[in-house]
C-alpha cells in the first residue's frame, strides 16, 4: 500500500487505530461454520495487515495506558467472584484453572526446547494457546524488562504478537470444536438432552426455557373490595390467602391508608393486593369481590449486588429465608448475572457473593429486599475517579517492586500490579459498597476499549516482521498451538468426568471457562439449547482471568532458562 493512505496512517496513527478497530470487529462477526473470531482477534489481524502494508505505529505510552485500564477493569470485575470461590465448596472447580496453567506451561516449555523458540514466540504460543489476551500484555512487559538492546526487545515483542495471532486462531477452533462437538461424542452423551435434564432438576420441574414466559404471569396485582374480611387485620388477611401475596395499598373513601400489619380493614375498603397468581385466584373468598379497577401500585425492577454472607453457595430458592416472612411473598428474582454474564435464575442455582440479582416487586418491597441482600447497583453511570485513580497508581507502584531471585529479577510489572490492585479494589467495593462506584457498563467499556486499543497497538508494531516468523517455523507453530489448547482441556475433561463426576453440561462450561473463551461457551450454550453450562463457566472464567495473565512473565523467564 502506498501513496496518500500510507502517509495518512503513518502521520495520523489514531486513524490507523480506529480503522483496525472498526474493520477488526466487523471481521470478527463473520461466521466460519460454528466459529466467530471475535473483535479482539479480528482487530489484531487487521492491525497486523495495516502495520505490514503501511508501517504505521502507535506510541508505547498509548499501548501501556490502554493495557493498564484493561487489566485493572478485568481484576475489578472478577474480584468478588475470585475471592468467593477460594473456599472448600469452590475447590470442585478451582482445579480446572490450575490444570490449565500447569499444563500450558509444561506444553509450551516442551515445544520451546523442541523447536528452539525464542522467549517472544514461546510467550505468544502460551497466550494464544490459552486464548488469554491479557497474557499477551504481561509477557510483552516482561520482555521489555530483560535489559536487551532496543532492537532485540522490539523483535521479541513483535514475535509475541505474531505467535499469539497464529496460536489464538488455532486454539479458538480447537476449544470450540472440542467442547461443543468432539468431547460430547467421545463421552457418548447428548449435550442438549443432558442440559435439559439438568435444567429440569435445577428448576424443580419448571421447564420454561430462557426467553420464554408463561401465558399467565406469576406476579400480578388485583383490587378487592372488603366484604367478608371486615374487621380483620392486614396480617390476618395475608395469612389466610392461599399463597404468597402482600397488601400494598388500602383505599378508604378518598384517602389512602398505610397498610400496616395491625390495621383493621372496614367494609367497603379497597385493597390493592400484589402476589403470586395462585394466591390471588382465591382472594375473593377471603376478602371480597374483585373490582374492575386499575391498581395505582406499580412494580419496580431493581438490580442488587449480593453481599449477604449467608447467601453464598445458597440455592436461589433459599433466598426467602434471608428476606423474611414480610418480603418472601412480594419480591421475585427475575434475572441473575455473574461476572457480567447471565446465568439461569433457577431455584437450584447456587448464589455467590458478587452476583447481581434483578428483583421485581413493589418499589418499597424491592428497596427493602435490596438492603437485606446487598446494595442497589448505581442507577447512574457514574465512576468514582478517586477510587479508580488510586487503584491504578497503587497497582502500577506494586508492579515496580523488584525481588532478586538468583540471577533473575522477579517483578509483576504494570500489568500484574494493576491486575492485583483491581482484584483487591473490586473485592473491597463489593464488601463496602459505600465508595468506589464503577458501574459494570463502565468497567466493561474500559475492558473492551483498553484491550482492543492495546491489541491494535501491538499488531501495528508487529505487522512488518510478522511474515518472517511464519516462514521461520512453518506448520510446526500451528501444530504446537493446537496441542497447547488441546492437552490442558483434555486433562480437565478427564478429571472432571472420571474423578469429580461433574455433570456433562457443567463440565463443558467449566472447560470453556478455564480457557476464558467466550466463543466456546457461546457455541456450547447454542448446542445445549439452554444456558445451564454458564453456571460453571463463570466460576472457572473468573479464576483463570486472574491466573493466566500472571503466567506471561513466568513463561518469559522459563523460556529464557531452557533455551
Amino acid at each position: 500500500m502506498g501513496g496518500w493512505i500510507t502517509d495518512l496512517f503513518v502521520n495520523t496513527p489514531e486513524i490507523a487505530l480506529f480503522t483496525a478497530l472498526a474493520l477488526g470487529y466487523l471481521f470478527g462477526k463473520v461466521p466460519f461454520g460454528p466459529i466467530r473470531l471475535g473483535g479482539v482477534c479480528g482487530t489484531l489481524l487487521m492491525a497486523l495487515l495495516i502495520g505490514y502494508l503501511t508501517g504505521a505505529e502507535l506510541s508505547d505510552g498509548v499501548k501501556n495506558l490502554a493495557f493498564a485500564l484493561f487489566i485493572f477493569a478485568l481484576g475489578f470485575s472478577s474480584g468478588p467472584q475470585f475471592f468467593a470461590n477460594l473456599n472448600r465448596k469452590g475447590l470442585r472447580y478451582l482445579g480446572f484453572p490450575i490444570i490449565e496453567v500447569v499444563a500450558v506451561i509444561g506444553v509450551v516449555l516442551t515445544f520451546t526446547v523442541i523447536m528452539q523458540l525464542d522467549q517472544g514466540t514461546a510467550a505468544g504460543l502460551m497466550a494464544g494457546g490459552a486464548t488469554e489476551s491479557a497474557a499477551l500484555g504481561t509477557a510483552s512487559e516482561a520482555i521489555g524488562r530483560l535489559g536487551l538492546p532496543e532492537e532485540d526487545t522490539r523483535t521479541l515483542q513483535n514475535n509475541v504478537a505474531t505467535a499469539y495471532t497464529i496460536s489464538y486462531l488455532c486454539g479458538l477452533i480447537t476449544i470450540v470444536l472440542l467442547t461443543s462437538q468432539v468431547a460430547p461424542r467421545l463421552m457418548r452423551f447428548d449435550l442438549q438432552k443432558e442440559s435439559a435434564k439438568l435444567w429440569h432438576r435445577l428448576s424443580g420441574g419448571h421447564d420454561a426455557q430462557p426467553g420464554e414466559q408463561p401465558a399467565l404471569p406469576d406476579l400480578v396485582g388485583r383490587v378487592f373490595r372488603v366484604d367478608r374480611s371486615a374487621g380483620r387485620t392486614i396480617d390476618d388477611i395475608v395469612r389466610s390467602l392461599p399463597g404468597s401475596a402482600t397488601v400494598e395499598e388500602v383505599r378508604r373513601g378518598d384517602q389512602n391508608v398505610r397498610p400496616e400489619d395491625t390495621l383493621r380493614v372496614r367494609e367497603g375498603d379497597l385493597l390493592v393486593v400484589v402476589g403470586r397468581r395462585a394466591a390471588l385466584v382465591g382472594a375473593e373468598d377471603v376478602i371480597g369481590p374483585e373490582q374492575a379497577e386499575e391498581p395505582d401500585v406499580v412494580l419496580q425492577s431493581l438490580n442488587v449486588v449480593l453481599t449477604h454472607r449467608r447467601t453464598h453457595n445458597m440455592p436461589l430458592s433459599g433466598i426467602n429465608e434471608v428476606l423474611g416472612a414480610k418480603l418472601r411473598g412480594s419480591v421475585f428474582v427475575e434475572r441473575l448475572t455473574r461476572t457480567e454474564k447471565e446465568i439461569p435464575a433457577l431455584p437450584g442455582t447456587l448464589l455467590q457473593v458478587g452476583d447481581v440479582l434483578t428483583l421485581l416487586g413493589a418499589p418499597s418491597d424491592v428497596k427493602a429486599a435490596g438492603r437485606k441482600l446487598g446494595y442497589p447497583m448505581a442507577s447512574q453511570y457514574t465512576t468514582d475517579f478517586v477510587y479508580l485513580g488510586l487503584g491504578l497508581v497503587l497497582g502500577i507502584l506494586v508492579g515496580q517492586i523488584v525481588i532478586p531471585l538468583g540471577n533473575a529479577d522477579l517483578t509483576l510489572g504494570t500489568g500484574g500490579g494493576a491486575l492485583l490492585s483491581g482484584l483487591v479494589f473490586g473485592y473491597l467495593r463489593a464488601r463496602r459498597p459505600t465508595f468506589g462506584t464503577l458501574h459494570p457498563a463502565a468497567a466493561g467499556t474500559m475492558k473492551d476499549l483498553g484491550l482492543a486499543t492495546f491489541i491494535a497497538a501491538v499488531g501495528l508494531s508487529a505487522g512488518p516482521s510478522a511474515l518472517q516468523l511464519v516462514q521461520q517455523y512453518g506448520v510446526m507453530l500451528p501444530i504446537a498451538a493446537v496441542l497447547t489448547t488441546l492437552i490442558p482441556a483434555t486433562v480437565s475433561i478427564l478429571v472432571g468426568w472420571k474423578i469429580l463426576k461433574i455433570e456433562p453440561p457443567l463440565l463443558m462450561g467449566a472447560v470453556a471457562g478455564q480457557q476464558c473463551s467466550t466463543p466456546a461457551i457461546s457455541q456450547v450454550v447454542s448446542t445445549a439449547g439452554n444456558s445451564v453450562p454458564m453456571i460453571a463457566y463463570t466460576i472457572t472464567y473468573a479464576i483463570s482471568n486472574i491466573l493466566l495473565p500472571l503466567t506471561g512473565p513466568i513463561i518469559v523467564a522459563l523460556a529464557g532458562a531452557v533455551v
